[in-house]
């Protein structure tokens, strides 16, 4: 399981030309789901997101986690982190789990998140075609990949 993890001073998806997520101070995840990803994954891979402090201090330092600072979270599906781009310029996609694999995952992924976090996050829609904005707060932007624990 992967995950690009973005502090973000605010964050959206529409989907239709219709808002269906929108948060201010916090985290944009967006997570790639592969076959071999197991329980375990979600559950490590959620802890780690939930306690990463990437979140400044008084001082301006990074020491605060996302639950902590009392920040929210959007998850959003993104089959593309598992791009293969080693041959050719057309990337492939044959890691990436199908929808029938990914989407229990992606469920049980969301459902961690609340509950590491303690209150309800906001999604997109698996399979939708979305537009995500962001403002990146620092920049911070992180890759997690659950495989190299």
């Amino acid at each position: 399981m992967k995950a690009v993890i973005q502090r973000v001073t605010s964050s959206s998806v529409t989907i239709s030309e219709k808002i269906v997520a929108k948060i201010n101070h916090g985290l944009l995840v967006l997570v790639g789901i592969e076959d071999q990803d197991s329980q375990e994954d979600i559950h490590w891979l959620c802890q780690k997101i939930i306690n990463l402090r990437i979140f400044s201090d008084e001082n301006g330092i990074m020491n605060f986690s996302v639950k902590e600072c009392q920040g929210d979270i959007i998850v959003v599906s993104q089959f593309t982190l598992h791009a293969n781009t080693k041959k050719g310029n057309r990337p492939s996609y044959i890691k990436a789990s199908k929808p029938e694999i990914a989407i229990p995952l992606y469920e049980n992924f969301v459902q961690q998140m609340e509950l590491e976090l303690g209150k309800k996050i906001q999604t997109g829609q698996f399979g939708a075609d979305m537009k995500v904005t962001l403002e990146n707060d620092g920049p911070v932007t992180i890759i997690i990949d659950s495989k190299n624990k």
